[in-house]
């Protein structure tokens, strides 16, 4: 039989996918299970008509940076929502959804050998991003602070992942940290990749994109999506914004990978582009008023999380148990039919944790899940670990990592 590449061999399944077919085989099978591995939140939006489309040219390709219209619209979204000047002509393009715009990202910034500096608790896909480009990622425990990432710089360091909300806690990053991010750039001379796409997801505070404080975006490269904001992510329809030195790069890889994003689906979202944003931004704002109240019901139920306010995770400790998260994922599935995804998945540091995804199920299936998860924490409990009184989201090291 002849032989496959190897480096990909060794690149990880997605464990959020991996457990998302675990649940989906059990629905398909007639089980009822509560899916809480989902990376995505359902909306109610209607069906605008294609009709009204230009046709024939949404049966065609489309100009490989994305339509220019659908750029205009984004970038004067970023530029009025976020503070962030965008030339849509040079400073951002179109992708076929957020995660192939960080992988051509990192193929634009890595050679054989390079490092990625990623904070855990980190994205299933940003490490083996760096692997399937022939880089390594260099993974930084959740403990360690913003203030102390510089450590993990070498000379082979291209870049640092920055992933603000985060999945998969919900933790948004401060000025001051984003500041400091900032001038390690400077002083290293490499690129910030920041992964904005749960940008949306807040209540009561403004969001500050990774783009404020570098409005030339000379070590800064922005990828984002209206996957998560439009309630759409099976359309894959993402962007990147960057200087234009570095985007002509990314377009080239895009246009040997891709062509160009479905033309359709462009000309569908700038159509229709403020009248579906009308729509879903309310329900943005129910799911993070949502995800408050189930941090409050957590907190009643004695389960601790890592500290996050934004997006629609949950980070929940496992730590009193004496099983690893997969394992505690697969019992969870198995005997209490309710999908997560475990913690290993988001970093070695990561493994007495697992990730609570609260925006496809309803409030009360969710209270019913949470509480199954407690139920097994107990079941499993490792000798020594005391049952816990109600107690906020985690402090200290947890809180402030990244």
């Amino acid at each position: 039989m002849a032989r496959h590449a190897k480096y990909v061999e060794d690149v990880a399944t997605a464990m959020s996918i991996k457990f998302n077919a675990y649940a989906n085989e059990m629905k398909a099978a007639g089980e009822d299970v509560t899916v809480l591995s989902a990376g995505e939140a359902f909306f109610d939006i209607p069906l605008f008509p294609f009709d009204t489309l230009p046709f024939p040219a949404l049966y065609h390709y489309s100009n490989s940076r994305g339509l220019p219209g659908l750029r205009q619209k984004l970038a004067a979204y970023y530029g009025e929502h976020y503070g962030v000047p965008v030339d849509p002509a040079n400073e951002l393009i179109i992708t076929t959804g957020s995660k192939i715009g960080l992988h051509m990202s990192f193929m634009a910034l890595l050679e054989p050998g390079d490092e990625v500096v990623v904070p855990e608790p980190a994205w299933v896909s940003y490490s083996e991003h760096a692997r399937l480009c022939h880089a390594n990622p260099v993974m930084v425990p959740h403990h360690v602070p913003v203030a102390e990432l510089g450590e993990w710089i070498t000379p082979r360091t291209r870049a640092i992942v920055v992933c603000s909300p985060q999945n998969p806690t919900g933790r948004v990053y401060t000025r001051d940290e984003l500041l400091h991010l900032h001038a390690l750039a400077k002083a290293n001379d490499l690129y910030l990749v920041a992964d904005e796409a749960y940008s949306d997801f807040l209540a009561g505070q403004a969001y500050v994109s990774c783009g404020v404080d570098d409005p030339e975006k000379e070590h800064t490269i922005i990828c984002n999506t209206m996957s998560k904001n439009y309630g759409m992510s099976g359309w894959r329809i993402g962007y990147v914004i960057s200087n234009a030195r570095v985007l002509e790069q990314i377009l080239k890889i895009s246009q040997h990978l891709l062509t160009c994003s479905p033309t359709i689906l462009e000309q569908y979202l700038e159509r229709h582009f403020d009248d579906i944003l009308a729509i879903t931004k309310p329900q943005i704002l129910e799911v993070v008023k949502k995800r408050a109240a189930l941090a409050e019901y957590m907190d009643e139920l004695g389960l601790r999380y890592m500290e996050g306010s934004a997006a629609f995770y949950f980070f929940v400790s496992i730590e009193d148990s004496a099983l690893g998260s997969e394992e505690f994922c697969k019992r969870v599935l198995t005997e209490k039919k309710v999908a997560i995804v475990p913690g290993i998945g988001y970093g070695r540091s990561c493994d007495g944790f697992v990730r609570v995804g609260v925006g496809t199920e309803s409030a009360e299936r969710i209270r019913a899940a949470l509480r199954a998860i407690k139920e097994v924490i107990d079941a499993t409990r490792r000798p020594g670990a005391e049952p816990s009184a109600a107690e906020p989201a985690l402090s200290g090291a947890s809180a402030a990592s990244v």
